[in-house]
């Protein structure tokens, strides 16, 4: 059994007992079939962590009222399949059937096979927003994924004085069915600093909840106004600097808001927060993290520039509480090094092995009580990521850029429990930095970033004076281990040989999002087997497209929802500047293919 399957195995095992440790959602089949050429379909389904080790698995295809096996041995080393249909231009779906030590076990709901490489989603975008960043959830508990999209007005960048539009959240269900619309109203201020939301099952019913801060005059799924809804607090420049500020819970499956208490922190004394004129004071971040090691907690930020306060959330049978607030002012021992150590984003995984879940800000972080773990004093920086960068080595890593630091470690990979920097490399206003495998010949995640010649290996060695033109996104798209590069909305793979790269797969008709940011929609495990999709919105805005892989890969894994720390990055990857999903293993090339390998049946 692979060391990857037994945590999640033991995760589950324990979700389900007497003493809980991690909830965990229970998905479908995630079954999802793409018409090929030649009358060839794809067909790839998930494999979860509530799998026996020796399940395997039969295909049957549906033409009309005809149902047959299509494979002719029990598929038992990957969850994909190349079908050859006898017409390629007739309507054929497929069901798949879990098979364990020679009964099959249930079907999963059929899929009809796509005539294109995405499921097409319409849109009801209102008249001058754009669809924007989007989470996922199973929003009405029946095991499949839902949508929650940010559609975006007119925004503004905190810096910036200026009216904004409402910010607007809708719900689709991968069908294309609407669910419902939020409108946060004036005086929630449209932008990536601002306009944030979580979507997440937090009290373990079975259904994903959303979460994000509201103001007087939000309104909700049912439309129901919270607050005072003639208010207008919002000053001349735009900017919303008195007034009430609100935390609410929303039903992920109605809208309709089912708690909402004073946002902590409040904002108190604008310049208490670096400026006087709005800028610091309205820097939001928010995740959600297992602090208890058994049910997540939803975590509300404010402030990293200098003040930083994070409050932890617990919604429990309908009942909202604060479990704890760090503050970096608040007089506590050794708080004020915490000043200023915040990125536009953050992580959270279980970083020093005691079960429980804490939260990288940026160069600094907090253990699952609320107190400060560490603080590196390395500052604020654009672009962070937290994963087994060096297998290697012990632990997690982060690999983290920083903004005009006064040290020469303006890249470098840190230990994630002791905050210890392993290497950096001394440069000036990194504004960006990935780290991912993208060349099989060096085990471990290479590393690069802006204004930084050269593509690192995991050892801060120099292996190429080459490094890809992107430093965006990434995603595991095609058949081997390696990630492939993610940016506007193309995905292309690095060659490592001679440090080129080829396209893989350009989104015709789509646009990225969050201007030079580039970023899709969302990228994550949402269908198939564990390689991601990529959802990006098309250029009238009226539709989204979740573009599915079509490439067979002998690889099985089980889905990456299911990996703890990879589930969570996909909650919080359209928190500010957005990051892509980082799981808390080691997924690449050198990773142990017997630990991998299905066992003979």
């Amino acid at each position: 059994m692979t060391a990857y399957r037994l945590i999640l195995l033991v995760a589950l095992a324990l979700c389900t007992s007497g003493n809980a440790q991690r909830q965990i959602e229970q998905l479908d089949r995630g079954l999802v079939a793409v018409k090929m050429a030649d009358g060839q379909v794809f067909v790839s389904w998930r494999l979860l962590a509530s799998d026996p080790e020796q399940v395997a698995f039969n295909l049957y295809r549906i033409i009309g009222s005809d149902l047959e096996l299509v494979n002719g041995q029990p598929i038992c080393e990957s969850t994909n399949y190349v079908d050859q249909i006898p017409d390629k231009a007739m309507e054929v779906a497929y069901v798949v059937r879990p098979l364990v030590k020679g009964v099959e076990l249930e079907p999963c709901r059929p899929a009809v096979a796509l005539g294109q490489p995405y499921i097409l989603i319409p849109l009801e975008t209102p008249t001058g927003y754009t669809p924007n960043d989007a989470s996922v959830g199973d929003l009405d508990g029946d095991g499949t994924y839902e949508i929650v999209l940010h559609q975006a007005g007119v925004g503004k960048d905190n810096a910036y004085a200026g009216l904004t539009d409402p910010p607007i959240l809708e719900a689709y269900r991968l069908d294309g069915t609407f669910l419902w619309r939020i409108n946060l109203g004036i005086n929630i201020r449209e932008g990536a600093h601002y306009t944030l939301f979580i979507v997440y099952d937090l009290d373990g019913d079975g259904r994903a909840e959303v979460a994000c801060k509201t103001a007087d005059g939000t309104v909700d799924g049912l439309g129901k106004v919270i607050g005072d809804p003639q208010a207008d607090w919002r000053n001349p420049d735009g900017y919303i600097l008195d007034g009430p500020e609100y935390l609410t819970i929303f039903d992920g499956l109605t809208g309709a808001a089912l708690v909402t208490t004073g946002y902590i922190p409040p904002r108190g004394k604008v310049s208490s927060w670096g400026d006087s004129y709005g800028n610091r004071v309205d820097r939001f971040l928010a995740c959600v993290a297992y602090l208890d090691g058994q049910r997540p907690s939803l975590v509300m930020c404010r402030g990293y520039y200098t003040r930083t306060v994070l409050a932890a959330w617990d919604w429990r049978e309908g009942r909202l509480t604060l479990r704890w607030v760090f503050d970096s002012d608040d007089g506590t021992p050794g708080n004020l090094t915490y000043r200023g150590q915040g990125n536009h984003n953050l992580a959270v995984g279980d970083v020093d092995g005691d079960g429980r879940d804490e939260i990288i800000y940026g160069a600094c972080a907090i253990d699952d009580d609320g107190t400060g773990l560490y603080s590196t004093g390395l500052g604020h920086g654009d672009a962070m990521h937290l994963s087994d960068i060096d297998p290697d080595r012990p632990g997690l890593e982060v690999w983290g850029i920083h903004e005009n630091p006064s040290h020469p470690f303006g890249a470098n990979l840190r230990d994630a429990a002791t905050g210890q920097v392993i290497w950096g490399l001394s440069a000036q206003d990194v504004g960006r930095g990935v780290c991912m495998d993208i060349d099989p010949r060096y085990r471990g995640y290479e590393c690069w970033a802006s204004g930084i010649t050269g593509l690192f290996d995991c050892h801060g060695q120099l292996i190429s004076t080459s490094k890809p033109r992107s430093c965006n996104f990434g995603v595991w798209w095609d058949g081997d281990l390696l990630r492939e590069l993610l940016d506007r909305t193309y995905i292309a793979k690095w060659n490592w040989w001679d440090g080129t790269e080829t396209t893989l797969l350009q989104a015709e008709g789509c646009l990225s999002n969050n201007g030079t940011k580039a970023t899709p929609c969302l990228c994550a495990d949402i269908i198939g087997d564990w390689r991601e999709e990529v959802i990006w919105r098309t250029a009238d805005n009226r539709s989204l497209r979740v573009y599915i892989t079509t490439i067979p890969t002998s690889y099985r894994l089980t889905t990456l929802m299911h990996d703890h720390q990879y589930r969570l990055s996909v909650a919080w990857q359209n928190v500010a500047y957005n990051q892509p999903t980082q799981p808390g293993f080691y997924l690449g090339e050198g990773m142990d293919l017997e630990r991998l390998r299905t066992p003979d049946r």
